[in-house]
């Protein structure tokens, strides 16, 4: 094997692939999307620009992929989801967590969020998204959500991009931490009910606690299973709106 074949296979390997990631992301952190140049991190990582492109298709893709490993770093240190834990708390819990990446990655946060692109999503918001549905499965099936799973999630996106890109168009120093508590303390409970209690906490909660737990019955069928779900989200919708 010449040695030119030797450079263009460890070019391709996965190590290049990690050690382009992580110079991208050094370079992202430290001078911003601005920073992020396929002749800059190609010298950064050590590699030829077309390996670049090689790798991940186009600039676009990179800093997809950049987004995404920076995310997953910072959710292996800091995530800690237990189980046991209060669906409430680990929802307040989740919040903290999307607004402290925020804060501490404002330029992979605006490459997950800050440029939406309708009809397509980044690799690292589908992870965050479904980390959040799956604390919004937990929280429905406790039967203290009072609104659809995709509508509680989704004024959760919202309160929580809306407090993190506020929060950082505000001089370091002069930052109103105390804003992100109230808003998601507002939109928790915009979204939940006080009482577990499906009587108590209206036809909603009950249709939609229901719904999420479906599959972990084998009375019915799939058919059967599905066409529940569909009358179960028509209950809550409508109850959720006060429609009668």
């Amino acid at each position: 094997m010449d040695q030119a074949n030797t450079v263009e296979e460890g070019e391709n390997s996965p190590d290049a692939r990690q050690r382009i990631l992580v110079c991208a992301a050094e370079l992202l952190t430290h001078g911003g999307r601005e920073a992020l140049t396929t002749r800059a991190v190609a010298t950064a990582a050590g590699v030829q620009q077309p390996t670049i492109y090689r790798l991940f298709g186009d600039k676009d893709a990179l800093l997809d992929a950049v987004a995404e490993y920076g995310f997953l770093a910072y959710l292996k240190q800091k995530s800690s989801d237990d189980p046991g834990q209060d669906p409430i708390d680990a929802l307040r819990s989740g919040w903290d967590l999307h607004v402290g990446f925020g804060l501490a990655n404002p330029a992979i946060f605006s490459i997950m969020y800050g440029d939406p692109r309708p009809g397509k999503v980044s690799p690292a918001e589908t992870r965050a998204v479904d980390v959040l549905r799956r604390r919004m499965r937990r929280l429905a099936a406790s039967g203290r959500l009072c609104v659809s799973e995709d509508r509680a999630a989704n004024l959760i996106r919202a309160g929580g991009c809306g407090t993190v890109f506020t929060l950082l168009a505000m001089p370091e120093a002069e930052r109103d931490i105390h804003l992100s508590i109230i808003a998601r303390e507002a939109v928790i409970a915009s979204i939940t009910t006080q009482t577990p209690d499906w009587k108590a906490s209206g036809v909603a909660s009950a249709a939609i606690a229901l719904r999420a737990t479906l599959s972990e019955t084998n009375a019915l069928t799939t058919s059967e299973q599905q066409l529940l779900s569909e009358w179960l989200a028509r209950i809550a919708a409508s109850a959720a709106d006060g429609v009668s």
